[in-house]
């Protein structure tokens, strides 16, 4: 099957998501040293933490099991080959960059997993009653997923459905 513009379009999103989120890692972890300086303000409410992530998302499920890593790791893979198939027909722009952002999130913490056994997760904005450290893939998959939950919203007031094949039936 084809590849549509906005398929390639996520594709370059997802590819960007995943360098963003290597490279801000890579800073944190070896430039910045965060893992020998525990916590650092930065300023108002954020701070940079260290944490290392054997959960799924948030810390939530602690998997600290090696076998559940690489179960975890899987899925994620899987996840990603699944929304790379579905983005390759993609007829709408946001439904394109959610998919990409979340692809590319998924990846960046899988690299992690693999990696070093657990996802690094570093921006802590704890100050704000947000519970949770993350870090830049974290931040992708959740913009991923709230965009593709507008565009589901956006497609249900007008008619459509999540599938184009669908729509142009």
């Amino acid at each position: 099957m084809k590849v549509t513009k906005l398929g390639w379009t996520a594709y370059a999103i997802a590819a960007v998501s995943v360098l963003l989120d290597q490279l801000s890692k890579y800073w944190i972890l070896y430039v910045f040293e965060l893992p020998a300086r525990g916590s650092v303000p930065v300023a108002g409410p954020l701070s940079l933490t260290m944490v290392w992530n054997q959960g799924v998302s948030f810390g939530l499920l602690r998997a600290d099991q090696d076998l559940t890593r690489w179960a975890l790791a899987a899925f994620a893979i899987g996840v990603s080959v699944v929304l790379a198939l579905w983005v390759r027909k993609a007829g709408r722009p946001i439904l394109a960059y959610a998919l990409g952002l979340i692809m590319g999130g998924a990846i960046g913490n899988v690299i992690d997993r693999i990696r070093f056994g657990a996802v690094a997760d570093f921006i802590d904005v704890s100050a704000l009653y947000f519970p949770w450290v993350f870090n830049v893939a974290d931040a992708a998959i959740n913009i991923g997923i709230a965009l593709l939950l507008i565009d589901m919203i956006r497609g249900e007031k007008r008619g459509t459905s999540a599938n184009p094949t669908e729509d142009a039936a």
